[in-house]
């Protein structure tokens, strides 16, 4: 890859930061996010926190979109840490750097997912909200690279799509109608 190339690709990696829905009852001693942990993701670089809603492409797979959006009090930006397929994730139990995970909708029951069909704007990795009830694929499963033995709250971290091994990103493009000012993830 060439060197100019891999630094873009680097600073476009979604870096996380992790923000707690106080209406969890979560206790705000805890250092870590664990399975159940209720959770916005935050793109550090665009200052975008990672969205859904039940608006689907219109191209590649028709799924529902997934974009990035700055407000900070966006209902829609809710995610839920959840163990992957046909595994079991206690509530409650720390999330290990590298450990397999799914990140499911609030609002609408779909999974984080991406694919090998190309995002609208880019033509990168196509990144969408699918299943029903969270229940989808195994195409849902992520991995969280962060630096020490589990991730911890407010740190940044990387997210890693298992099946494609495509790192979570914003490009920076935003999409016209019917999701004007949004920005595209892949």
């Amino acid at each position: 890859m060439d060197p100019l190339k891999a630094v873009r690709v680097y600073l476009d990696v979604f870096l996380l930061f992790v923000i707690f829905s106080k209406c969890q009852g979560r206790d705000s001693d805890s250092d870590y996010v664990t399975c159940g942990s209720l959770v916005k993701l935050m793109n550090t670089r665009h200052n975008v926190r990672l969205h859904s809603h039940d608006v689907k492409y219109g191209s590649g797979s028709g799924q529902q979109s997934v974009t990035g959006v700055e407000a900070a009090d966006d209902a829609n930006s809710y995610w839920r840490i959840r163990g992957k397929p046909n595994e079991t994730c206690q509530r409650g139990v720390p999330i290990k750097c590298g450990q397999a995970i799914r990140f499911t909708h609030m609002k609408t029951g779909r999974n984080l997912h991406s694919h090998h069909f190309t995002s609208p704007l880019s033509n990168n990795q196509e990144v969408s909200a699918f299943g029903e009830n969270g229940e989808g694929d195994d195409l849902d499963v992520w991995t969280v690279q962060c630096s020490g033995t589990y991730w911890e709250r407010d740190d940044a971290v990387r997210i890693k799509h298992v099946g494609t091994s495509a790192f979570l990103s914003v490009t920076g493009e935003q999409y016209g109608h019917p999701i004007r000012g949004q920005r595209e993830v892949h």
